[in-house]
């Protein structure tokens, strides 16, 4: 049973006409309507660097989306960084150990502030003319600077400039826009009782892996929406059920005894959950919500306990008050960038992050308590070994998407019955781009 929330109203299927003189959105608008439901994107939305522009612009500045966890962030001045074309957001925790973000733009001539992908600092310096500010962003010291009594500055307005922020339950969401959609706290409220209970705030990073994938970002969303191609997953199918997202009437014979077993997994687990009041149902609003998402709590094949060969947990220690490994794992799915999977004894996150056209890079992050000791509680390469493998034969999927859509020959092909949620993921994008562009 999948519930949802309230949503906005869906936009008309053409809104106004892009501004006049502006040919790109123009363009844009036109390939959207060309669109068929049902199918996937026009080769163009892939792949031409004018319309990933707009992407950009238009899509990742204005929405929401996934920055980290808070556990990427445990002390005072720890930082991670995250670009999105020239825009580039500093992600921290303040003296006072809130979680804040900011431009990474100094405000004396613009120096990028922070190079590194993450670290940690005292205060921010710039590097180019040692302007200096707090964790709060704001102004400490800008040598040889005319005071403010003598006809200076005021430092007080020239802090910072601060990026809108929100932790949910763990999980680090930015928004760029001035005015940001408030979407973000009606989809927390929902999230988060699925997700509290593996204490995120009391997890620290196990591993973090950047692989680039040699696509555009929408085929790295779209590729995780689907389990059409699982077959290429040996690894994932010990414990990754195959008829993920398939109704009971679409099962296929060849994938009966699967299925079966799967039920059985979800009566069992449905118990678990009701003796420890967890929720499990999946809700899920992923076309006309600025924020589009789905949450569920599923079974786990084999032990029923973690993404390992035999489905047995891999790491000795639980995550928060949890006190049964077989608890399956709760997926989440936020549009326009976040997958993660938690279990009870480790959870992992997955960032989009648009390179380019035909570049994404796919940030993975494993999180266990923050008590766990690694070679006692958990091995590192035993605790990645599956995802690691999943995530090099994705990237080798959405490499072949890419070369395909950009071929003449390529046109839009129908989705199968076991692609809802790409056919969800896609019209989320047409539905917001078309908002957006029509303005």
């Amino acid at each position: 049973m999948t519930s949802t929330l309230p949503a906005p109203a869906p936009a008309p299927a053409r809104t106004a006409p892009a501004a006049p003189g502006d040919p790109v959105r123009t363009r844009l608008l036109d390939l959207l309507d060309q669109r068929r439901p049902g199918r996937s994107l026009l080769g163009a939305l892939y792949t031409d660097p004018e319309l990933h522009d707009l992407d950009l612009r238009l899509l990742w500045h204005r929405q929401w989306f996934f920055a980290g966890t808070v556990a990427e962030l445990p002390e005072p001045g720890d930082y991670l960084t995250v670009d999105l074309g020239t825009v580039s957001v500093l992600v921290l925790r303040d003296d006072d150990e809130q979680v804040r973000a900011f431009r990474n733009v100094c405000r004396h001539r613009g120096a990028r502030l922070v190079s590194e992908p993450r670290g940690s600092l005292g205060n921010i310096v710039c590097g180019y003319h040692r302007w200096t500010y707090a964790t709060d962003g704001t102004l400490r010291h800008a040598p040889q600077m005319v005071p403010p009594e003598q006809g200076g500055p005021d430092p007080a307005c020239l802090s910072l400039r601060t990026v809108a922020v929100r932790v949910v339950a763990g999980l680090v969401f930015c928004c760029l826009a001035a005015d940001p959609s408030s979407d973000v706290d009606a989809v927390g409220e929902v999230v988060a009782p699925y997700l509290l209970p593996h204490g995120l705030d009391r997890a620290k990073v196990a591993a973090q892996v950047d692989l680039v994938e040699h696509g555009n970002w929408k085929l790295t969303m779209e590729n995780n929406r689907e389990c059409y191609h699982c077959d290429g997953h040996p690894e994932l199918l010990r414990t990754f059920f195959p008829t993920w997202g398939l109704r009971e009437d679409q099962v296929p014979p060849r994938l009966r005894a699967s299925h079966e077993r799967y039920l059985a997994a979800e009566d069992d687990l449905r118990v678990a959950c009701e003796r420890r009041g967890l929720p499990r149902e999946a809700v899920e609003d992923l076309v006309h919500r600025p924020l589009g998402f789905r949450v569920q709590r599923e079974a786990l094949d084999g032990a029923g306990e973690s993404f390992s060969p035999d489905g047995s947990r891999l790491v000795a220690r639980l995550l928060g008050d949890l006190d049964e490994p077989r608890l399956g794992r709760v997926t989440l799915h936020a549009q326009p960038n976040l997958w993660l999977h938690a279990m009870a004894d480790h959870v992992i996150t997955f960032a989009v992050l648009p390179l380019g056209p035909d570049r994404t890079l796919v940030r993975t992050t494993w999180l266990v308590d923050a008590d766990a000791r690694e070679g006692v509680d958990y091995d590192v390469e035993a605790l990645t070994g599956v995802w690691r493998a999943t995530n090099e034969q994705d990237a080798a999927f959405v490499g072949l998407t890419q070369a395909g859509v950009a071929d003449p020959a390529y046109e839009p092909g129908p989705y199968s019955e076991g692609e809802r949620q790409v056919d969800a993921f896609v019209s989320w994008y047409v539905e917001r781009m078309r908002e957006e562009a029509s303005r």
